[in-house]
């Protein structure tokens, strides 16, 4: 199975663990990289050129200014509209790693498992045998956000912000044709646009529960975007409901 994962990095200088993707695409030359920069103002660019210079399988691209990660992913998505058919699926998993690329793995085994599968949502769920740290707020607050997502997508989602997921490569670029209206919580979106193109197969969407994730210092995602989520989600409704 062949498999584009996209990393969408802003001010990743300090952070990118560089050394693992190299590792990891060395060990596993059927899983390629794109990592797009979204307008970073330090020296991510560097960091990138100089990382997927060692290697085919890593590549990497840039917006010329901070758009945002769901910007950033769909640039990424859009970007590779050439090659899309070469690979069987295409994802994208946060820069921090706080979902460990091992994990692929994972998601792999289960999509052979049920090899009819679509789409695949990475999901935290803390369970004997796991190793799911997360910050007491925003595991509580994560399931407020759960549970108000789950009433106006009217389908059972346990975790759609968790950021590991993959997409078939022959819908891929259906869902991220146009712009999103969250930065932050285009999953939901992507969720409402694969019910609305794909509705005879929502049992094609899987929810996967993850065997690790980290909370990693630093997060981007600010205290504001958990005040303004409220009125992000009625956005989000108010655009797809009908």
């Amino acid at each position: 199975m062949k498999i584009l994962i996209i990393i969408p990095c802003f001010n990743e200088e300090f952070r990118l663990k560089t050394d693992l993707f190299s590792q990891f695409s060395h060990n596993n030359p059927s899983i390629h990289f794109l990592f797009v920069d979204d307008g970073s103002t330090d020296n991510t660019i560097g960091l990138l050129k100089s990382l997927c210079s060692y290697s085919d399988n890593l590549n990497y691209k840039t917006l010329n200014k901070n758009k945002g990660k769901a910007e950033a992913i769909r640039h990424g998505v859009l970007s590779s509209k050439k090659e899309i058919n070469d690979y069987d699926f295409i994802g994208y998993f946060d820069a921090d790693l706080s979902v460990p690329l091992n994990e692929i793995h994972n998601f792999i085994e289960m999509l052979n498992k049920y090899n009819d599968t679509k789409f695949i949502l990475g999901i935290r769920i803390a369970r004997l045998g796991a190793k799911i740290k997360r910050n007491f707020f925003r595991h509580y607050f994560g399931r407020i956000f759960a549970t108000f997502v789950s009433v106006l997508l009217k389908e059972p989602v346990y975790d759609s912000q968790c950021g590991a997921k993959l997409i078939h490569s022959s819908i891929i670029l259906k869902l991220f044709e146009y712009p999103f209206i969250s930065k932050w919580f285009f999953d939901i979106e992507l969720i409402y646009r694969y019910k609305l193109f794909y509705p005879m197969h929502m049992n094609k969407i899987l929810e996967f529960p993850i065997s690790q994730w980290n909370e990693i210092p630093d997060s981007k995602l600010k205290f504001k975007n958990y005040i303004m989520a409220p009125f992000k989600l009625i956005k989000i409704w108010l655009k797809y409901r009908k």
